[in-house]
């Protein structure tokens, strides 16, 4: 099974490698990192480098797409190169997915149109700007397209597509491996439950930007 996680200059570490840690796991997984232009790409913090082994052309079908969000999602979101190649290999992927702002890429590409999807909750308005439906979900399930809403998402997404693709226990066998047993010590992982001056500090400091989609 062919798996391709797209990397780009300014996205989130764990919105790659959160859904990498359960997926690589899959009997006959086969993990490929791809980018436009192979090479190192620097996460959103600038301290992490990630290595994209394989160029987008190196991979035009896979079985499993994953877009990661991040900050460098706003450089990702005019038709181009990437946009025609997520729309090749939707047309034959068994699943096309995304992690946080990963789904704003998606819609751009004009992939969620009509679609129930999630992102990150403070990227809810510009995805349904994009044409999608969206969702507060953490994980929504739309035909075959997937979305996973903030960051640590992708992990439960990841676990929610194994279970679809080799059954309940193996998605049991592999949270168990990686130990995923979340215990937080605060209950502000939501705007729902998060106190509301943390919400609006975060929410004034953060802009997501979906004005150059596919024109």
């Amino acid at each position: 099974m062919e798996i391709a996680i797209l990397l780009y200059e300014g996205l989130t570490a764990l919105d790659a490698i959160g859904p990498y840690e359960v997926l690589s796991r899959l009997p006959s997984a086969e993990v490929s990192f791809v980018a436009e232009s192979p090479g190192t790409k620097r996460t959103d913090n600038h301290r992490l480098a990630l290595v994209a082994d394989h160029a987008l052309e190196d991979h035009p079908h896979p079985a499993i797409v994953l877009v990661p969000g991040g900050r460098g999602q706003e450089e990702n979101m005019r038709d181009g190169a990437l946009h025609e190649w997520l729309r090749t290999a939707h047309e034959t992927s068994t699943w096309t997915t995304s992690v946080c702002t990963g789904s704003l890429i998606l819609a751009a590409a004009g992939l969620l149109e009509g679609k129930r999807a999630t992102s990150h909750w403070l990227a809810l308005e510009a995805l349904g700007r994009l044409g999608a439906q969206p969702s507060s979900e953490r994980v929504v399930v739309d035909g075959k397209i997937v979305t996973a809403a903030g960051v640590s998402s992708g992990i439960d997404m990841a676990l929610a597509l194994t279970a679809k693709i080799a059954g309940d226990d193996v998605a049991r066998a592999i949270q168990l491996a990686i130990e995923y047993d979340p215990q937080p010590p605060f209950d502000a992982g939501s705007p729902r439950t998060a106190p509301a001056a943390t919400v609006e500090a975060l929410r004034r400091r953060t802009r997501f930007k979906d004005s150059a989609a596919a024109s």
